[in-house]
């Protein structure tokens, strides 16, 4: 069974140079990705006094198209974005021993949401001083730097983890359409990665429509300032730093298994006091929940990308990294337009109990036999036992 990782020294991925590149790079990109999305945000509500359906009508946007003469650009953009999001998963097992995964992840999950934060409080800066058109120039040299970085890292084809990244020389060349199939039904037949997928899909459908209505809720309903919107804003960069910190002394602690049951049954709920908050003293319950949810959140992010890492089949790593992907970056612009059009018609406040109580019930989605009773999820596909309907347990 698939536990915590091995009990090498920690910080030994810091003297490793293909490491440092891809963590250094990947973390600029995200300081560049978040300061845009701040920026974009707070013109929209502060500036352009947009309505709660265009506000959410930009968050789905950030997903796909835009309109008119950057249509072209987003829509490569976003393409280039899914792309990129799955070779990033697909390539750490290819930087990093295993043995180190669960370490490796917890440092990028963690420098992302640093990064996360610095964009944040950078976004606003910048908006100020120049401008919020120009200063979406620095997301683009956030590009560059990465780029930069990725291009140094040595070649891994010799690396004992690159089987699971790429199939056999010598196996042939697979449609596309078959392998995509393949990865689709992979997912979707695993008693591990089926509910994995589908409580992380509807979690991120969930927390999709709350960023979409969040600013307005803060700004307009509770009404703060738009400084202490922003720095309630980084609550959950704050619980995204404490996930990525504990996930690997939890799961230790608890078992890989069990460390997803709490992360999906107890420290998800705590979300539904969000929806709660109010003037003065009642902002207490959006920090609450906030961090709790999003401790929860990067947690379970590191235990699931370390698993699926170390889970996936010879050559699938890359056809079950991109399902998922997919599945989560095709919701992420549905939940925003469902937030935005709730909050149209039933308000803010309403719109933000239904869409974070998604959130919270998401984790019952794990109550199956292959999590319940197990302390560690397994480390390798176990092959389909004789008795049928006992496959996976």
């Amino acid at each position: 069974m698939w536990s915590h990782g091995s009990g090498r020294r920690l910080g030994a991925l810091w003297r490793q140079r293909d490491f440092r590149l891809f963590w250094f790079g990947e973390s600029v990109n995200q300081i560049g990705n978040s300061l845009a999305v701040v920026v974009m945000s707070l013109l929209a509500v502060t500036v352009l006094d947009a309505t709660p359906f265009q506000v959410g009508l930009l968050a789905v946007l950030r997903y796909l198209l835009t309109i008119e003469h950057v249509l072209a650009v987003a829509f490569l953009s976003g393409t280039a974005a899914v792309f990129f999001d799955t070779a990033y998963q697909v390539m750490v097992p290819a930087v990093v021993d295993a043995a180190d995964l669960m370490e490796g992840n917890a440092k990028l999950r963690g420098s992302e949401s640093v990064a996360h934060l610095a964009g944040i409080g950078l976004g606003g800066l910048l908006a100020q001083a120049i401008g919020a058109a120009t200063a979406l120039l620095a997301n683009a040299a956030s590009f560059l730097v990465s780029v930069a970085c990725l291009v140094r890292v040595r070649d891994v084809r010799g690396r004992r983890s690159d089987s699971r990244v790429r199939p056999s020389p010598s196996e042939p060349r697979q449609p596309l359409r078959r392998s995509i199939a393949e990865g689709i039904g992979f997912v979707a037949k695993d008693p591990y990665l089926r509910p994995i997928t589908s409580w992380t899909t509807v979690s991120n459908f969930g927390l999709a429509g709350y960023d979409a209505l969040i600013m307005l809720f803060l700004v307009r309903e509770v009404g703060v300032g738009p400084g202490l919107a922003g720095l309630l804003l980084t609550t959950g960069g704050v619980g995204a730093i404490l996930g990525a910190l504990l996930a690997r002394r939890i799961a230790a602690g608890f078992g890989t298994a069990r460390s997803l049951l709490l992360c999906g049954l107890v420290l998800s709920p705590p979300v539904l006091l969000v929806p709660l908050t109010s003037p003065g003293v009642g902002v207490v319950f959006y920090v609450i929940g906030m961090l709790v949810c999003i401790t929860a959140v990067a947690m379970s992010n590191v235990v699931v990308a370390s698993f699926r890492q170390s889970y996936a089949p010879a050559g699938m790593l890359g056809r079950v990294t991109a399902t998922t992907r997919v599945l989560l970056t095709g919701t992420a612009p549905a939940g925003a337009l469902a937030g935005a059009m709730l909050g149209t018609w039933l308000g803010t406040r309403a719109a933000l109990w239904i869409m974070l109580g998604l959130v919270a019930s998401a984790g019952s989605i794990l109550l199956t036999g292959a999590f319940v009773g197990q302390r560690d999820l397994p480390q390798a596909v176990v092959p389909a036992p004789a008795v049928p309907g006992a496959a996976g347990l």
